[in-house]
């Protein structure tokens, strides 16, 4: 199958477009963009800038990649997006391009982004995301991979979301939030492990335990983060898992959800 461009549609001669590409109605594809074999690009779609998205991706009407970052120290100085392979981007997604010269905005592979959704300059969101509708990310935040991100929530600038945790729906995010577990809430706090997201990932009952042993150390033990880290080296067995934890918290800049009260591990 060749390549196919709507005749309504505007794309820029210098765009690259590999085999099997399609370009709906109406779309708008500018000069620096660069499109991997395979990607369906709905109709009213803006793709601008210095772009760059890889195989097998399906994006949706009106949505606009590589568009100035909302940033008024932005300089308009050359920036990048670049996106994985076989992404999913409902209608009317935004993803904008890096604020500082030279800078990108990276998005994995077998990411999923409901309608709506925002993806700030500056943003990293690794492999296996699922932002659902609404879902806004302001610039600079990290999703690690197999994040959720629920419907109406925001996400602070600098946050960083570790892996295989979720976030409720309409939470307002203005800590960092541990890999594993769960938040909820204006702002947002703990409410325990994502047990029911690890089950569904095939963690085994022994690292479950593990993180489980883990998250009662750091958040109910009364020790201060510190003290609670050397006593999670010092005890537990070091998975990866638990390893990941540790240098999560210990490296976070914005500081860690606090635990709501009374909540079920």
């Amino acid at each position: 199958m060749s390549t196919s461009v709507h005749p309504t549609a505007l794309v820029d001669p210098k765009c690259e477009l590999d085999d099997q590409v399609e370009v709906g109605p109406y779309s708008i594809i500018g000069g620096e963009v660069r499109i991997g074999k395979g990607t369906i690009i709905g109709p009213q779609v803006l793709i601008e800038g210095w772009v760059r998205v890889g195989k097998r991706c399906t994006i949706g009407k009106g949505v606009i990649i590589g568009a100035p970052p909302q940033d008024t120290n932005f300089e308009g100085k050359r920036s990048f997006v670049e996106i994985g392979d076989g992404n999913l981007i409902r209608e009317y997604s935004t993803i904008h391009r890096g604020s500082k010269a030279e800078s990108t905005t990276r998005i994995g592979s077998e990411i999923f982004l409901m309608a709506y959704s925002h993806i700030a300059h500056n943003c990293t969101v690794e492999d296996g995301v699922v932002v659902a509708n609404m879902g806004t990310l302001a610039g600079y935040v990290t999703l690690e991979k197999k994040v959720m991100v629920g419907g109406l929530s925001a996400i602070h600038q600098y946050v960083k979301v570790g892996t295989y945790s979720i976030i409720g729906g309409c939470s307002k995010v203005i800590k960092d939030v541990p890999p594993y577990t769960r938040v909820d809430g204006h702002p947002a706090t703990l409410w325990g492990l994502n047990t029911v997201g690890l089950r569904r990932a095939n963690f085994s009952p022994k690292k479950r335990e593990l993180l489980e042993r883990a998250y009662k150390i750091l958040f109910r033990s009364g020790l201060n983060t510190s003290q609670a880290i050397k006593q999670m080296e010092n005890e537990l067995e070091p998975i990866p898992e638990i390893r990941h934890l540790c240098e999560f918290v210990k490296n976070s800049e914005r500081g860690i959800c606090k635990e709501k009260r009374n909540a079920p591990l």
